[in-house]
């Protein structure tokens, strides 16, 4: 075991990790706020309550003020409550960079005509497993039923994340198929965009199809044993269901769209996990980004806007019932 594997020493790591995030938060921020300023911030912040605080969400609305898209407070005859997308930021279950993801947010707000809730979940080592996806879960069932009052409507929901976020929204789809209690949000679309789902293998033991990948093994040290401390509990289905000891049937989980990227370190379990999906049924479709490593859509906003481009149209189609809208398997 890595120094940095350690418990302790990775609590102490991820701890000043956000800390130097706060610190460059404003200046990062501002540059990706900047960006695709044909989609304007037409948001409000609301509070969800869970059984492990109150978690801070953004609201991204599709129109273009505050009183359309069946926005409380409309003064005019409102549109009908369009859908609602989840959206759960990357930041390895460490790192709180809600702001982020803020140029995909306004982008499927207005390309793929959905409410997008953005949320800021409890992270590591402050919240360790099971606390994240546990809240994320209880988020997106408020969520499904609580849009009469907040402007949306729950009954056309999907799910998505970037990174860790992507984790979150596997193990909130994988949350609801195994719900007992009848009131599992029905989830129409799952985005799952290069997300890591396999903790219980070494990253020393994973390989890139580049010598220098973006992550490297000393951050996995650091975020997985921040947030799974007991390297035990790391092939929990909700933890790691790309990881061979994950054996159950996935019939019935919501529909997906695996995006990952060709020169990720995390590509081969993302491959893995979506060949899972097909297996069940359940995988949409696939697409691997060229010449993309892992985070490629911090910096590199003209593929990102392709690949968002793709996530919007998955979105749209899977909130729009009707005939043909079934979309056909890219495959990597």
């Amino acid at each position: 075991m890595s120094f940095l594997a350690r418990p302790a020493t990775a609590s102490l790591a991820a701890r000043a990790m956000q800390r130097l995030t706060a610190l460059a938060d404003r200046r990062i921020a501002s540059s990706l706020l900047g960006r695709y300023p044909e989609y304007p911030r037409n948001t409000r912040e609301l509070t969800v309550p869970t059984s492990f605080g109150p978690a801070r969400a953004v609201v991204y609305l599709p129109g273009t003020d505050a009183t359309t898209a069946g926005a409380p407070g409309s003064t005019s005859d409102p549109a009908p409550a369009p859908p609602v997308h989840v959206n759960f930021h990357g930041g390895g279950y460490v790192l709180p960079p809600i702001r982020l993801d803020d140029p995909l947010c306004r982008f499927l707000a207005a390309e793929a005509g959905v409410a997008v809730v953005n949320v800021d979940y409890v992270v590591a080592p402050q919240h360790p497993f099971p606390a994240p996806p546990r809240q994320a879960y209880e988020i997106v069932r408020w969520v499904a039923g609580h849009g009469a009052e907040h402007g949306w409507d729950g009954g056309r929901l999907t799910v998505g994340g970037q990174s860790a976020g992507g984790g979150l929204a596997a193990a909130v789809a994988r949350q609801a198929l195994e719900a007992r209690d009848g009131e599992a949000p029905a989830i129409a679309l799952q985005v799952l965009h290069y997300p890591p789902l396999d903790l219980a293998t070494d990253a020393r033991d994973k390989r890139a199809a580049i010598a220098r990948p973006m992550l490297r093994p000393w951050m996995a040290d650091v975020f997985d044993s921040a947030y799974v401390p007991d390297p035990r509990r790391r092939t929990d289905p909700l933890v790691s269901p790309a990881h061979p000891s994950d054996t159950a049937d996935l019939t019935g989980i919501a529909p997906a769209f695996v995006v990952t990227a060709e020169y990720d370190l995390l590509r081969a379990e993302g491959v893995r996990y979506a060949d899972r999906l097909r297996e069940a049924g359940a995988l949409l479709d696939h697409y691997d980004v060229p010449g993309a490593d892992h985070g490629y859509d911090q910096k590199d906003a003209e593929t990102a806007r392709d690949v968002y481009a793709l996530i919007a149209a998955h979105v749209r189609r899977a909130t729009t019932p009707g005939p043909g809208n079934t979309p056909r398997e890219n495959q990597p």
